[in-house]
């Protein structure tokens, strides 16, 4: 299933243009706690531009039971999701969010050469319109090849599209962004290495307060463009 999206300084695809799966993989569940990998292009609920699947129906379907979403990925980000199967975990983990007691980490392709490390402290909209306040993101460069980087990003705050707002804030957008990125830089990624959605991917997580700790595989197609760069071989080993 393919979705385009275009301004007038970007063009790319928002989605993969292969169909979404009917069901999810599992990365990890026990009697309270399940933890998908979601695919790019799926949302997580429903929304007034979504009439394809999403990821509370697809796997209440799939478990045949209740499920409860205690954090949130972007339509087009894959990678670690978690869900509840009860009332009381979602409020216990919701709190370990909330009190910043989950550690999250990212990889992305950007545009550019950034610093080998660092920590963005900046100030983004607290929602698509809200007011702005605080957001951290530490990163790491973990290789270069031409115009593009491997990066490693862990958000310390949890705000609205924070890591693709910092590393445009950087000078260094996500490659595929539809919303911070750059439609030139897009088209030529998507030509030169195949890659048709955000370059982002929420590798793993880790919950040390309910002893969780789950890694995603890197999805073929992302893994195929950093083969294509060779960097494969920089990916960080969960």
């Amino acid at each position: 299933m393919a979705a385009h999206a275009s301004t007038a300084n970007t063009d790319f695809y928002l989605f993969p243009p292969h169909d979404l799966p009917v069901t999810l993989s599992i990365l990890f569940q026990t009697a309270s706690v399940c933890v998908v990998d979601k695919p790019s292009g799926m949302a997580v609920h429903r929304g007034y531009d979504n009439d394809g699947p999403f990821v509370l129906q697809t796997l209440r379907d799939q478990l045949g039971r209740h499920v409860y979403p205690v954090h949130r990925l972007d339509r087009a980000t894959s990678g670690v999701l978690v869900m509840a199967l009860d009332a009381e975990t979602a409020g216990q983990l919701g709190a370990a969010f909330t009190e910043g007691q989950v550690e999250k980490q990212y990889v992305a392709i950007v545009r550019g050469r950034p610093p080998a490390e660092g920590l963005i402290d900046h100030d983004v909209p607290k929602s698509e319109d809200g007011e702005r306040v605080r957001a951290v993101t530490a990163f790491r460069t973990l290789g270069t090849s031409g115009r593009f980087s491997l990066v490693e990003c862990r958000p310390l705050t949890g705000r609205y599209h924070q890591i693709r707002r910092h590393m445009k804030h950087l000078s260094h957008p996500l490659v595929g962004d539809v919303n911070y990125g750059k439609g030139d830089i897009n088209r030529l990624f998507r030509s030169e290495y195949g890659l048709s959605r955000l370059a982002l991917h929420a590798s793993r997580l880790t919950a040390p307060s309910v002893a969780l700790d789950v890694a995603a595989p890197l999805p073929w197609d992302f893994a195929e463009a950093l083969g294509k760069l060779g960097l494969l071989d920089l990916y960080p080993a969960p």
